[in-house]
């Protein structure tokens, strides 16, 4: 029997695992998840907990409840990939001998990468926060609820993080949320980005800032942080310029697993060496990476690993009837951003083509606009959640491709 074996069970793991495990016989394909977590977290969910919008309940599940049956799940951690001998090695298992092997181990924060974020902890009486992590999440829930007065800071610690529109979504929802506490006139809040402005791509960017400035948000671009000063509460940068706080909410720096670098297929970061549009690792033709896993220049977001949790798939599947597998992989993103009030916009782009208005994800019917700004988006938003138990993990059929098109969308005309 043959064996294909992925490592990690978070969204592009388990949604690899539910597909193949749909088109390949059991009798034929052992399918093996390693991880050492027992608990599946809705990730894109811990934005809302600081604001009582969701709670822990509505974003942790227990990872055996999604595992596809005909899938073996091992509680265990992985220690090291000896691509050359075609095994995973594990700390209580032993050697997991494998014919193709899905990288799935995704990103963790890491505030030791940072002189002063090291002394971030799950705090609530502490002044430097993350909602990168349930714990930090909770904590910053309890914290807001007893700010009133001060300057509230968003800062990007490094680049790439996970999902790219959240320091968005936080300061227009801490808008929202203060405005809502009757105290926003007393509270600051400000975005400090290493990046040129608010997001990446230029037609975002218009779009985004205009709304930040409409909402007396803040915006510090070209900040890169190398040091934060806990004691004197503020970010410093390599060339001594500062942003000072009262309270700090950080992306952290984030690292892929130390055993991908070790075992010779990462760049450095912890991230597998991936071929951006076959998701095959460069060096090795039977090893794959599906979401954060990967070092391919997209977004680190659930849709992504959805995206690709579809292609990975389709290649696996050709290799196996022996065909090449399709280079077509080509950045495929599609992010909500909750803008507050019940509102949010929806991006849709890849590598090379930026964010256009339109229709979503039927071209003139929608029901969601695309760039715009809509009560509609917000639904889908929200409406998200389900879709992600009950549909994406489950590995069911959406009308959702795994290639950015191009149908009823239009380049924008601004206003000068």
């Amino acid at each position: 029997m043959k064996k294909i074996v992925i490592l990690g069970s978070g969204a592009g793991g388990t949604m690899a695992a539910a597909h193949l495990r749909k088109h390949l016989s059991v009798n034929e394909w052992k399918i093996t998840i390693v991880d050492n977590d027992e608990e599946h977290h809705y990730q894109p969910g811990w934005l809302f907990i600081p604001f009582g919008i969701y709670n822990r309940d509505d974003c942790v599940k227990p990872k055996r409840d999604f595992i596809p049956k005909g899938v073996e799940f091992l509680l265990d951690e992985v220690v090291g990939i000896n691509p050359d001998q075609n095994y995973a090695e594990t700390k209580a298992n032993g050697k997991l001998p494998y014919d193709i092997l899905i990288v799935a181990t995704g990103c963790d924060i890491a505030p030791g990468e940072v002189e002063g974020l090291e002394e971030w902890k799950a705090d609530p009486e502490g002044n430097e926060h993350t909602i990168f992590s349930l714990d930090g999440a909770l904590a910053l829930f309890k914290r807001l609820k007893r700010f009133e007065k001060g300057k509230l800071v968003f800062n990007i610690a490094e680049m790439p993080h996970k999902c790219p529109v959240v320091p968005m979504e936080f300061v227009f929802l801490a808008d929202w949320y203060f405005r809502e506490a009757g105290v926003r006139d007393n509270v600051e809040i400000e975005l400090v980005t290493p990046n040129t402005g608010i997001f990446t791509k230029p037609i975002a960017t218009k779009v985004l800032s205009k709304t930040a400035e409409e909402k007396n948000i803040l915006v510090k671009p070209n900040f890169d942080l190398a040091e934060v000063d806990t004691v004197g509460k503020r970010l410093v940068s390599p060339s001594g310029e500062t942003a000072d706080y009262d309270i700090m909410v950080s992306t952290m720096p984030n690292l892929g697993a130390d055993f991908i670098d070790e075992s010779g297929l990462g760049d450095g970061m912890g991230y597998l060496l991936t071929d951006h549009h076959t998701l095959k690792s460069v060096k090795y033709d039977n090893i794959y990476a599906v979401g954060d896993a990967s070092n391919v220049p997209t977004s680190k977001a659930g849709s992504v690993a959805h995206y690709q949790a579809e292609l990975v798939t389709e290649n696996i599947l050709r290799e196996i009837d022996g065909l090449t597998p399709k280079d077509s992989f080509d950045g495929h993103s599609t992010c909500f951003i909750v803008s507050g009030y019940d509102k949010a916009f929806l991006f849709d782009f890849n590598y090379k083509t930026e964010p256009l208005p339109g229709k979503y994800p039927f071209p003139a019917i929608g029901p969601f606009d695309l760039v715009g700004e809509s009560h509609m988006n917000y639904w889908g938003k929200m409406m998200f959640k389900w879709v992600y138990w009950n549909l994406l993990l489950t590995g069911k059929e959406l009308p959702l491709e795994p290639q950015m098109s191009m149908a009823g969308k239009f380049w924008p005309k601004f206003d000068k």
